[in-house]
């Protein structure tokens, strides 16, 4: 029995052969497992966000919603560093490059190892800084305490994160995207104990839950990079592999800084975009309305959409290392064709988006997943559902944004990502920063028109297509035309 398990989880964790058979079959077999990985990432949210909905009051349910923003800037940039990273490991393995298959894994330990430490050593000291830009004050302490308590405990297990990050890059890079799920699968299951524990047992609050995540976290880190170096000789690291060059370190920074910075610039929109939401939940005297309607309704959508998300993120990132692999491997036709066909199975993405999106929003039905009836009002409903149907509808563009960044990644192209990156930036902080107020004809405050808060949810959809316009350019010339004009550009 023990061995029939073993050969079963062997075979599938067998790496996908990204550089043969039809791409698009390739694709979505590899895409599969990755896209349940990113839905199970997403369970770590849902797990809080219902939990912490059932037992948290009304307040530090808003505090917990109003984090997701900064969380998302550091995590984001951790995430963004090792996908950049991987390209350099799905190059050397598209290559049948061993050696260069292990440097890279030995830079990416290093790399995370240093960026871990960094980003936790800023992120802690500006949390305070970070709760006033979106508008959550000590003055609010309900909202106020429970946002620093959470945002303090992820921040601590920033290493988790990024860890867990970097080993599925190396592993998807390889073309095996079933062993990051089942680890997946393991901590997501232990994290839903650990917060019924935490948070029902203990009464530990905001602290109990961002505690659950990170510990679960660390477990899947633990297990999965034990597996990996068993199930993967390749990857055991020789006395020769630590000595690292200056071009080992540029080549992955030149990949991975570009793109993490892109996911942070990301995330500074999403800050000012939350910080627009809290307005109308504050009188002009700057006093929080009673049940924070705007902050509940909108956290709610965001983590509907957010969940709906999770497959945009897993087909992205299966043609990263699709045209990782095939780029290293000189496959130039390939990576085109996979890219294409890429983009229709986008669109079936996005049919499956819509009606799901809409069909929760009826009544707020996504609204009592996350929190107690006794927190949802009539006006969390219609601010939640209004952010639904602006992002929804409009959900194609996300789905065109995220196949053609992780193509253009994908094929070196990092300073293009970075440049929709800030372009994505500049659309959203001009929307949220003026549209709202030019509809209201006024200041917002919780009195503010429902066509106001439209304005600020038009924010997503108006970033996305920026970020898009920037990354046409490179999707056409270098992944559809095919067009070098110089040969030093092949391979770089």
């Amino acid at each position: 029995m023990k061995n029939n398990t073993k050969n079963i989880f062997a075979k599938l964790s067998r790496p996908v052969e990204l550089t043969s058979g039809t791409p698009w079959r390739v694709i979505i077999r590899y895409a599969i497992p990755i896209v349940i990985s990113y839905f199970l990432q997403q369970v770590y949210v849902l797990t809080d966000a219902i939990i912490c909905g059932q037992v948290l009051t009304a307040e530090e349910v808003a505090g917990v919603n109003d984090t997701s923003p900064l969380t998302y800037f550091f995590l984001q940039f951790a995430l963004g560093c090792t996908a950049g990273f991987s390209v350099i490991t799905a190059k050397c393995a598209g290559n049948s490059d061993p050696k260069g298959v292990r440097r890279s894994f030995v830079m990416q330990i290093y790399l995370s190892a240093l960026i871990s430490v960094v980003l936790t050593a800023i992120s802690i000291p500006l949390l305070p800084r970070m709760l006033g830009i979106i508008n959550v004050t000590p003055e609010n302490a309900g909202v106020y305490n429970a946002a620093y308590v959470y945002c303090f405990v992820i921040f601590i297990g920033i290493a988790a994160q990024m860890g867990y990050n970097f080993i599925c890059g190396v592993l998807r890079a390889y073309g095996d995207s079933v062993t990051p799920l089942i680890f997946l699968m393991i901590s997501t299951a232990l994290n839903i104990g650990l917060d019924v524990w935490f948070l029902v047992s203990f009464r530990m609050g905001p602290a109990g839950a961002a505690a659950a995540t990170v510990l679960a976290q660390l477990v899947s880190v633990i297990f999965c990079f034990i597996y990996t170096l068993v199930r993967y000789p390749e990857l055991r690291i020789h006395k020769e592999d630590l000595k690292v060059g200056a071009a080992d370190i540029a080549a992955h920074l030149k990949q991975g800084i570009p793109l993490g910075l892109q996911f942070s610039i990301l995330a500074i929109g999403i800050i000012v975009m939350q910080g627009a939401v809290v307005k109308f939940d504050l009188t002009p005297e700057g006093v929080m309305v009673a049940g924070t309607p705007a902050q509940n309704g909108f956290g709610a959508a965001s983590k509907m959409t957010h969940f709906l998300m999770a497959l945009y993120s897993g087909l992205g990132s299966a043609i990263l290392g699709y045209n990782g692999q095939n780029y290293g491997k000189k496959e130039y036709e390939r990576v085109r064709r996979g890219t294409l066909q890429t983009f229709v199975i986008m669109l079936f993405v996005y049919l499956f988006c819509l009606v799901a999106g809409l069909s929760l929003s009826i009544g707020g039905a996504y609204q009592y997943i996350f929190m107690s009836a006794d927190k949802i009002s009539d006006a969390s409903v219609r601010f939640g559902n209004t952010f639904v149907y602006v992002d929804v509808i409009l959900y194609f563009i996300l789905g065109f944004l995220f196949v053609a960044r992780s193509a253009v990644q994908g094929i070196c192209r990092p300073m293009y990502v970075l440049g929709a990156g800030f372009a994505e930036l500049a659309a959203r902080v001009l929307i949220c920063a003026y549209l709202p107020a030019i509809v209201n004809g006024a200041p917002i405050d919780s009195s503010a028109s429902a066509l106001a808060f439209a304005a600020v949810c038009l924010g997503d959809p108006g970033a996305w297509l920026a970020a898009c316009i920037v990354l046409a350019y490179p999707t056409v010339r270098y992944i559809i035309r095919i067009k070098y004009n110089d040969p030093k550009e092949i391979g770089n």
